[in-house]
């Protein structure tokens, strides 16, 4: 019998030859969530004779990302910010730069200070997004929306399993189609599909086969979802309430042109870590004038 140190290693070379990004990381990753420890916390361990039914788990596991399945799916969690919530394949990946997202949208609300605000998240998917502003955020209603009901099924269970299912409701629903009151969102949020139609065949296949193509393809400019999200908030938000993207490389000018053209103010458009554009915001002024600081 092989010691947790040989399988690792065994594992290790095997995704090597499959092509799996990563290989060493993804083994490890593996091996702790049998050991329901974290991944800095196996050196204890490798050492240690597992169990047959965690060397078949193992291979189980090891299979289905030499298969090309995405490590996230395997797992069946990821940690988000402060969360870890459950990932499968009814919604995409929840990814470190829409952590970011929610810092930006965090520090809006700080600034805006309303009493309870109402937070839609459009396109919420596995509810990363809304449930951490749920969890950092002292007070407000919180709303996570999407057109999937699968993804609504599976942010449900990631509520329940934060202990936020009081605090965050989803529902059902195309966009912000539902809404048929004026003024009544203090922040809109979205991370919605941004890739352009033609560029989709040409992901990278653990993306491409494996997470939900209706929450990738954003039309022939990869701009259809954002051109309909900022004529609804024009609708749904209220004065000097803020709306807040997350986008895809080389979309800023775009986004920034879109939402001048819609007459809102404040508009950001923002870098990741890498340096691609990544996140576009702005605010809607009392009586949706334009001003010449938001000009692009």
């Amino acid at each position: 019998m092989h010691a947790w140190r040989d399988i690792l290693r065994l594992s290790a070379e095997y995704l090597v030859q499959k092509g799996v990004p990563d290989a060493q990381v993804a083994a490890e990753l593996l091996v702790a969530r049998l050991l329901k420890c974290g991944r800095g916390f196996l050196s204890p361990h490798l050492d240690e004779t597992p169990d047959p039914k965690y060397v078949e788990a193992m291979r189980r596991g090891i299979a289905r990302l030499a298969a090309g399945e995405p490590v996230q799916y395997v797992l069946g969690e990821w940690d988000f910010r402060s969360l870890t919530l459950k990932c499968d394949r009814r919604a995409l990946i929840p990814r470190p730069e829409t952590e970011e997202l929610v810092t930006r949208v965090l520090a809006f609300a700080k600034k805006y200070a309303v009493p309870r605000p109402f937070v839609v998240d459009v396109g919420t998917g596995s509810g990363c997004i809304i449930l951490s502003l749920a969890k950092e955020m002292s007070d407000g209603i919180f709303l996570g929306l999407d057109i999937s009901a699968d993804a609504v099924s599976l942010a449900q269970e990631n509520a329940a399993r934060c202990g936020l299912a009081e605090r965050v409701k989803f529902a059902v629903a195309d966009g912000l189609d539902e809404f048929d009151e004026p003024e009544t969102v203090d922040i809109l949020v979205s991370n919605p599909p941004y890739i352009a139609t033609a560029d989709c065949s040409a992901l990278d296949p653990r993306i491409r086969d494996w997470e939900p193509m209706n929450a990738l393809d954003g039309g022939p400019a990869g701009l259809d979802f954002y051109e309909r999200l900022i004529g609804d908030a024009l609708n749904v938000l209220k004065p000097g309430g803020g709306v807040f993207f997350e986008i895809g490389d080389g979309q800023g000018e775009s986004l920034r042109k879109l939402f001048f053209d819609a007459g809102f103010n404040d508009i950001r458009v923002e870098k990741d870590y890498a340096g691609h554009d990544r996140y576009a915001s702005a605010v809607l002024s009392s009586g949706n004038a334009m001003s010449q600081e938001g000009q692009p």
